[in-house]
């Protein structure tokens, strides 16, 4: 579920972010020009094996497109990319996608869109998860084929010919998650089965800026941040657990229920973490609750602190087990750790008992948020 109320602000914002974070890319960086010959790689793919330009050799167009998982726009433009796949595969056109971002270059609220990040296990998940039925190949961990080609951002397309000389360079389409308009990309390759000049050889991109490996310092800048964010725990009493449970506010609620005594709870602390840092930025909330006995608040808030649950977390006031289970979620079968994502208006949408996966919690948050701006 996506909610439209948000969207126009937050897409403004975002365009902001990535004009900005443009500016950043390598000193000297051009984007091939048309007519240039491709550069060649050789890179893996999430299929286990590594491809080089003669692999697609037998070709007739070669469509390289660069893209990754974690952007909105990415994401927007993956049924696109299938289809192109799908619709030309017979006429002799390879489409290959390339991912040219430095996982350890982006940063966790940059993450506010997806459930994975850009590293190579995560672009296998996505792949398989997708069914892509072309290469997905991985540029992350020396940059050199994204430099080469000059990739300005994701989703970013480079067309070749048959003697693979460049002959179209920019976007898939002028819509993203709008109503297309021109089709760039695709009457690029049609024109070329066709043997005819391409219509308009040359477009603006648009998306998420390339993460070259020189921004590592930022991220690394911005978890040093995140962890010295203060810390507080609150007391929560009835009133406060029916509250939680009716979530009249806008935002989607997060809500951990754990215990200082309890290990598994302990160990998943980070993750959670993880995810307030992600889609902190949307309307999102992580609210954890320790089931501790008053007496041991110190030791609450020292393992909070050693975690930097930077979020609301609260110590609940309730000694009768049960009345806290009635009035938080009647389906909570008493262990913890214990789960819930409630949205707005108190509905559940995702619950466990036991330790969490905490993709699969990632994937249903995303699912309510979406994908796209």
């Amino acid at each position: 579920m996506s909610h439209a109320w948000h969207r126009p602000v937050l897409a403004i914002l975002v365009l902001i972010a990535q004009a900005s974070l443009v500016a950043a890319d390598p000193p000297g960086l051009r984007t091939l020009p048309l007519g240039a010959r491709a550069p060649d790689f050789q890179l893996p793919g999430v299929d286990g094996r590594t491809y080089t330009l003669k692999d697609f050799a037998a070709a007739r167009v070669l469509v390289i497109i660069f893209t990754c998982n974690h952007c909105p726009t990415a994401q927007a433009y993956e049924d696109r990319i299938i289809k192109l796949h799908s619709d030309f595969k017979d006429q002799g056109v390879a489409v290959v996608a390339i991912n040219p971002n430095d996982p350890r270059a982006v940063r966790l609220d940059e993450l506010g869109y997806t459930d994975l990040g850009d590293s190579f296990a995560e672009m296998k998940i996505r792949a398989k998860d997708r069914k892509f039925p072309f290469p997905y190949l991985n540029d992350g961990d020396t940059q050199q084929t994204a430099r080469a080609y000059g990739v300005l951002a994701t989703p970013h397309v480079f067309i070749f010919d048959q003697d693979r000389k460049l002959r179209y360079v920019g976007r898939i389409d002028d819509a993203e998650v709008k109503t297309v308009k021109t089709h760039d990309a695709r009457d690029a390759i049609q024109a070329l089965v066709a043997g005819k000049p391409v219509p308009v050889a040359s477009t603006r991109v648009f998306g998420c800026s390339t993460k070259w490996a020189d921004k590592q310092e930022d991220a690394g800048r911005a978890l040093a941040r995140w962890d010295g964010e203060p810390v507080k725990l609150e007391n929560l009493d009835e009133a406060g657990v029916t509250k939680l449970a009716k979530n009249d506010g806008k935002k989607l609620l997060l809500v951990n229920v754990w215990a200082t005594w309890c290990g598994p709870c302990v160990a998943e602390l980070p993750d959670f973490v993880t995810m307030n840092r992600m889609y902190r930025g949307r309307p999102f909330k992580l609210v954890t609750i320790s089931l501790d006995d008053a007496e041991k608040k110190e030791a609450v808030l020292k393992v909070l602190r050693e975690k930097h649950v930077a979020a609301t977390n609260y110590l609940v006031t309730i000694k009768n087990r049960d009345r806290f289970g009635d009035l938080l979620d009647k389906e909570w079968p008493g262990p913890v750790p214990y789960t819930l994502l409630i949205a707005p208006g108190g509905k559940v949408i995702y619950r466990k008992s036991g330790a969490i996966d905490a993709l699969a919690v990632r994937r249903a948050i995303v699912a309510y948020l979406g994908r796209t701006y």
